[in-house]
């Protein structure tokens, strides 16, 4: 499923993104971008602040899903409301950085969302528990983590084994393959950046993990109870 948001989009990426994923989802605002692209969208998710009019006005009722609780962002609530075996989500790249930095957060609260983020320059992606890339010497390999993680690798110039990753401790940026890639890691923590020209290949590896690869669902939050 292609998952399309109101913040850049380049020329050509819905189209690469939906031959991979045909089904188009718009988040919100994104909405106004496929529809200019000529895409007739099979839903509208989000809490519809940033939609034109016009564009409501062209969508079915019943493709639109309004969720107007403000605790979380329309990404997040896209990933929760949908379900595919690949998500490949453009237009949350670019423009704001609040609202990339965002959606990268939404990756690691949805670990068991397979999702694709495809910006101008790179990919990203939740690391999975294990993961294997076919690479050629010298592909920039970064590793972000978004809180505190271990792992393992092959073909890094720099091997990541030891190392105790954390968001204000070590990260692992612009690290370099020396050859197919392999990565493991202990919790579903660690993002990692690829050159975009890896979108298709990385799409087909991450659709195809076994079960014993991928993360489960995160358990959801406690909430205080409201007084009455």
């Amino acid at each position: 499923m292609t998952l399309v948001g109101g913040g850049a989009l380049p020329d050509g990426d819905l189209a690469a993104a939906l031959a991979l994923a045909p089904t188009c989802v718009a988040v919100d605002g994104g909405a106004d971008a496929v529809l200019a692209a000529g895409v007739s969208p099979a839903a509208v998710i989000g809490d519809m602040d940033s939609i034109s009019e016009g564009a409501l006005a062209r969508i079915p009722a019943d493709r639109q899903h309004r969720i107007a609780e403000q605790d979380s962002t329309d990404f997040d609530k896209a990933l929760r409301s949908i379900a595919a075996p690949l998500i490949v989500a453009v237009g949350f790249c670019g423009l704001r950085i609040d609202h990339q930095l965002a959606a990268m957060h939404t990756l690691v609260m949805r670990p068991d969302v397979t999702c694709l983020l495809v910006g101008a320059e790179d990919i990203i992606f939740l690391c999975p528990r294990q993961l294997r890339i076919p690479m050629a010497p010298g592909t920039r390999v970064s590793l972000f983590p978004m809180g505190a993680v271990t792992g393992r690798s092959e073909g890094l110039t720099w091997p990541i084994e030891g190392l105790q990753f954390a968001p204000d401790g070590v990260s692992g940026t612009s690290n370099r393959a020396t050859g197919d890639l392999m990565l493991e890691m202990d919790a579903p923590a660690m993002l990692c950046l690829l050159p975009r020209r890896f979108m298709a290949a990385v799409a087909e590896i991450l659709q195809a993990l076994p079960e014993p690869a991928r993360w489960p669902a995160r358990a959801a939050p406690r909430r205080a109870p409201q007084a009455s």
